[in-house]
């Protein structure tokens, strides 16, 4: 999950709470607008786990930290007896990874990595919300991944940025047009998610012509570092596109959620 998230975000936030952990993105619509809501249910991941927020009622705690410094930190860990991750204070705030490492005498290996951070104050913390699903004009399970990355990196060569278009009928283009060449994918039979809102009433998506195309245009280094990134195949992947304003794509695995929204390009 990690060594995901580090291909697409620098500096991240990290929210703890008592059971899920949190990794959240919300860039400015300056910087290009990506933002990422990451979670995972520390149940999954941790046989212990202890947390103490910054009072009962606001039992949480967000931390600021570079993912790229963690995923090596736990590079690390991977035949490792046991891990254990604490924040502590030395000089300033870190977190600390101890890893167990398996050893032929009687007494343990224990390396350790502090990871500087960031405490995000509680002023600051509705910045941090959850995004909420935007209205779509069309929603569409993705192809597999694999076959979409190699696509998207071959396209790269040729284009700065890709439309991509679907519509309700399971069908879904990329598309890039410069003034030398125009290159499409078509991925058919994708099929379209079942989307029920809390009142019950369905989004814009409802009432729309089946075969019409939703479409925007968004930098393709965007969504070519969200397929490179992917070391978990997701269980279900799908995407959401808002004509000519945003791309949000959905990753669902049993441990993890990954949601990646990427502004359509004017």
């Amino acid at each position: 999950v990690i060594n995901t998230i580090a291909k697409l975000a620098k500096t991240c936030t990290l929210r703890l709470t008592v059971s899920k952990l949190y990794f959240i993105l919300s860039d400015k619509v300056a910087n290009g607008g990506v933002s990422m809501w990451c979670e995972l249910c520390q149940g999954n991941f941790f046989d212990e786990f202890q947390m103490e927020g910054v009072a009962a009622e606001h039992n949480e705690i967000y931390l600021e930290l570079v993912p790229e410094n963690l995923s090596r930190a736990l590079k690390t860990a991977q035949s490792a007896k046991a891990v254990k991750i604490k924040l502590t204070n030395k000089h300033c705030p870190c977190l600390r990874v101890s890893v167990e490492l398996p050893s032929l005498s009687s007494s343990s290996r224990i390396v350790t990595h502090d990871i500087p951070v960031g405490v995000i104050p509680r002023r600051l913390w509705n910045d941090f919300r959850e995004p909420s699903v935007p209205d779509f004009d069309v929603s569409i399970y993705l192809p597999v991944l694999k076959t979409m990355k190699s696509v998207v990196e071959r396209m790269k060569n040729l284009s700065n940025s890709i439309v991509i278009e679907a519509n309700l009928s399971g069908e879904m283009n990329l598309k890039i047009e410069t003034d030398l060449v125009s290159v499409t994918t078509h991925f058919k039979d994708l099929g379209n998610p079942p989307w029920a809102s809390e009142d019950g009433c369905q989004s814009s998506a409802q009432g729309r012509d089946l075969e019409n195309m939703a479409e925007a245009r968004i930098d393709i280094k965007k969504l070519q570092q969200l397929l490179a990134g992917q070391q978990v195949n997701p269980t279900k992947a799908l995407c959401n596109i808002v004509s000519k304003r945003i791309v949000h794509f959905i990753l669902l695995h049993e441990d993890v959620s990954l949601q990646y929204f990427v502004p359509a390009l004017a």
